[in-house]
C-alpha cells in the first residue's frame, strides 16, 4: 500500500481549489509530492533481538503477494550480501526489494568478516559496522547477523521468508555456478535490478588508483605516518610534494587575479577611448563650428569689417547735382535779435547768389521798413 501510494503521488494529477470568486479552479501537479515527516526514529531490530512468532508459517505464492495480503500479514522478502562501504547501489537495491509487493516485511542477512573473507576477500569494514549500516537504511525492516553464505531450508523457514530478492545475474561462489539456483528453481526468486556505476569494488578502485592523494590528505588532517603505514622517506615526499602544490596553488591564484585585472583594465581603457572618441568629435565639430571656413566667428569678422569701413569711409557724392525741385528746402535763417516766431517759410524762396543764403520773407520785409 504504501508504494502505491508514493508512486501513485509521483505521477501527474489534477487538484481542484477553491478560488478568491468562489469558482472552482483546476490545476495539475507534476512530480511533486507533499511534504511530510516519514523518517522512522529507531533503527531496525536483529532478528535473534524479536519475540517468536506465534501462528504458524505458510507461504504465500506470487500471485497472492502481487494481489496484496492482510495488513497483518505482509510478505517477508529476504536479501543478503556483504555491504561493505555501503553507497546507494545498496540503498537502491534495498529500495526495489522493499517496493516488490504492496505489503512488504524486509529482512536483510548480513554475512560475517569470516564468510566474507573466506568466499569473497578482505573487507574494509568489520562485520559490526556493516550490521549497523543496514539497520539505518530507512528501508530495513529486520537484520539477520550473521547470515549464511548459501541459503537452507532450514533458515528460510526459521525465518519465515516468502521470497528472496537479488539480481538475476548468476552468482557464482563457494564451488557454485549460481548460489540462488535452488531459489529459483523452488519459484521463490524476486528478481531486482543494480545500479550501473557504483560499487564497493569501484570504490576501492578509485581510492588505490589515487593512493597518493588520499594519503597526503590525511597526512594534512593529521594522521600520522605510521597510522597511515608510511615509511619517513615516503612521508617527506608527500609533505614536500604538498608544499609544492600550494605554491602551484598560489601562482595559479595570482594568474587568475592578474588576468581579471588586466580584463578589467582592458574593459575599462576601452570605455575610455569610446568616451575620448565621443568627446574629441564632438570638441571638433563644435571647433569647426566656430573656427571653419563657414564658421561663426568668419561671419562675425565680415560684418565687423564692414561696419567698421561703413563708419570710416565718406560718403560718395552723387555725379549729378539735383535740380531746384529735387533740392531739400534750406533752413530760414533767424537773426538773434528778432525773437517774434516767424512764419513757415513760403515755397519756393527766392535765391540769393551773392550772399551764398536764403532769407526768409520776414527779413525782406524788414529791409523795406529800412
Amino acid at each position: 500500500m504504501e508504494a502505491q501510494s508514493s508512486s501513485g503521488l509521483l505521477l501527474s494529477r489534477k487538484r481542484r481549489r477553491e478560488g478568491s470568486n468562489g469558482e472552482t479552479e483546476e490545476g495539475e501537479r507534476l512530480g511533486k509530492i507533499p511534504r511530510c515527516t516519514v523518517g522512522l526514529k529507531h533503527p531496525a531490530p536483529f532478528a535473534d533481538e524479536l519475540e517468536p512468532a506465534a501462528t504458524p508459517y505458510e507461504r504465500v505464492n506470487m500471485e497472492e503477494a502481487k494481489r496484496g495480503t492482510p495488513p497483518d500479514r505482509p510478505v517477508r522478502v529476504y536479501a543478503d550480501g556483504i555491504f561493505d562501504v555501503f553507497h546507494s547501489g545498496h540503498a537502491r537495491a534495498l529500495m526495489q526489494a522493499k517496493c516488490l509487493f504492496p505489503n512488504t516485511h524486509l529482512i536483510v542477512g548480513v554475512c560475517s568478516d569470516d564468510l566474507t573473507h573466506k568466499y569473497k576477500g578482505f573487507t574494509v569494514m568489520n562485520e559490526d559496522e556493516r550490521y549497523d549500516a543496514i539497520r539505518h537504511c530507512r528501508y530495513v525492516d529486520e537484520v539477520v547477523r550473521n547470515a549464511p553464505w548459501t541459503l537452507t531450508p532450514e533458515f528460510l523457514a526459521r525465518h519465515r521468508i516468502d521470497f528472496v530478492a537479488h539480481d538475476d545475474i548468476p552468482y557464482s561462489s563457494a564451488g557454485s555456478d549460481d548460489v540462488y539456483k535452488h531459489i529459483k528453481e523452488a519459484g521463490m526468486f524476486a528478481p531486482t535490478q543494480r545500479t550501473e556505476g557504483i560499487s564497493t569494488s569501484d570504490i576501492i578502485t578509485r581510492i588505490v588508483r589515487d593512493y597518493d592523494v588520499y594519503v597526503r590528505r590525511n597526512l594534512q588532517r593529521g594522521y600520522t605516518a605510521k597510522e597511515l603505514n608510511v615509511s619517513f622517506i615516503n612521508e617527506k615526499k608527500y609533505h614536500l610534494q604538498e608544499r609544492v602544490d600550494k605554491v602551484k596553488r598560489k601562482v595559479r591564484d595570482v594568474e587568475e587575479k592578474s588576468k581579471e585585472f588586466v580584463q578589467k583594465v582592458e574593459e575599462k581603457s576601452i570605455d575610455l577611448i569610446q568616451k575620448w572618441e565621443e568627446k574629441s568629435r564632438e570638441f571638433i565639430g563644435n571647433f569647426l563650428q566656430m573656427f571653419g571656413p563657414e564658421g561663426a566667428l568668419k561671419h562675425m569678422l565680415k560684418e565687423g569689417k564692414g561696419r567698421m569701413l561703413q563708419a570710416i569711409s565718406p560718403r560718395q557724392s552723387p555725379n549729378s547735382s539735383p535740380t531746384r525741385e529735387e533740392r531739400s528746402p534750406s533752413p530760414t535763417f533767424r537773426l538773434p535779435f528778432f525773437t517774434k516766431t516767424s512764419p513757415p517759410p513760403s515755397p519756393p524762396p527766392h535765391h540769393s547768389g551773392a550772399r551764398g543764403y536764403l532769407i526768409s520773407d520776414d527779413d525782406d520785409d524788414e529791409d523795406d521798413e529800412n
